[in-house]
């Protein structure tokens, strides 16, 4: 899928009304001199061609549709900039794969480097190396163990996800005396999903008349997400939500849940798949929401660097320089504003 939602370029490096530089009001009479603070004037990035820039993007295999989304976007932004030249890698899963792919950008003396680790820890040396030659990198989501191995980090907020998610499912049920909801969780042993995790249960406390009666960790699989989702409808014979992390291990739980002749409760996805989104529209389901962990900040990040290789700064902000780190928002999707979101799902 292709995002290149106009919106958030435009709020990230829209072309911005360029004020004057500091000017001294000169004063013919006895009056101090004053001196304007400079305001404005810091020269960002917008759509107008400018100095040219080679990125070298270094990603994950795409092997699950919010991966592939990640790669379109960033070839997709890339392309919308006759200023910019993509060196794209293959992408692996394999930490030493990728460790050599971008070194071999390193070598190749790209511009700048836009590095979604597999693994953000594994590859922190390597970051390193890149910053050291020179190199600014831009951190996509798996941060790095070390600040000093990237300029700038842009990524979701997997905390935020939780929390969006335990808020809305606490208002849906807000007035339901002893409510009950079931979790289907993501990776264990990766923190972004111990982050949702503490999100979603933060959220919860809101809520006193609400209890989590289970949780199963899935796979981010549709085969894994109809599995386990299977094995918690069994265990629980009755509960009021659900809350799944990704909605492509949610394809599969959708699958479980019809399998079963369950429409009991209300179930609120996670990352902003269309196919969720399109069930979300029909509303004929027990799929009432999806909170968004866009793909959309690879698009961003290729700004971003785009604007770091050019030495500007982000539009509607005064300083010279882009922020260190971009956190996005976890919006929550509904059937009332679903159309506003779609244009943005991914395959």
């Amino acid at each position: 899928m292709s995002r290149t939602a106009p919106t958030r370029r435009g709020l990230l490096f829209g072309t911005a009304a360029v004020s004057a530089g500091a000017l001294l009001t000169a004063c013919t009479s006895n009056e101090p001199k004053q001196q304007e603070q400079p305001a404005g004037n810091a020269p960002v990035a917008d759509d107008k061609p400018g100095k040219p820039v080679t990125i070298g993007f270094a990603g994950p295999q795409a092997d699950h549709g919010w991966l592939n989304a990640i790669n379109q976007n960033a070839k997709s932004r890339a392309a919308k900039y006759s200023d910019v030249t993509l060196e794209i890698t293959e992408g692996s899963n394999d930490t030493a794969a990728q460790i050599g792919q971008v070194q071999t950008l390193i070598n190749k003396k790209v511009d700048v480097l836009v590095i979604l680790p597999a693994d953000g820890k594994a590859l922190t040396q390597v970051g390193l190396q890149a910053m050291r030659a020179g190199i600014p990198v831009v951190n996509l989501d798996r941060v790095f163990a070390s600040p000093q191995a990237y300029r700038c980090w842009i990524g979701g907020d997997n905390y935020g996800m939780g929390l969006n998610a335990g808020t809305y499912i606490g208002e849906q049920l807000k007035d339901k005396p002893n409510a009950k909801v079931v979790e289907l969780a993501g990776l264990d042993n990766l923190e972004l999903t111990r982050q949702r995790t503490q999100g979603f249960d933060d959220a919860l406390k809101n809520y006193p008349n609400i209890t989590k009666v289970a949780r199963q960790a899935a796979d981010f699989t549709v085969e894994s997400g109809q599995a386990k989702m299977a094995q918690l409808l069994q265990a629980q014979p009755a509960f009021d939500a659900l809350w799944n992390h990704d909605d492509d291990q949610g394809v599969g739980a959708l699958r479980a849940i019809a399998q079963a002749g369950r429409d009991d409760f209300l179930m609120v996805g996670g990352a902003g798949a269309k196919s969720a989104m399109d069930a979300i529209k029909a509303g004929t389901g027990v799929l009432k929401a999806t909170v968004l962990y866009p793909p959309t900040m690879a698009a961003s990040a290729i700004d971003l660097a785009r604007a770091l290789g050019q030495g500007k700064g982000v539009g509607g902000l005064s300083e010279l320089e882009i922020p260190s780190s971009l956190t996005l928002y976890s919006a929550v999707v509904t059937k009332e504003n679903v159309d506003d979101y779609l244009p943005t799902g991914f395959n």
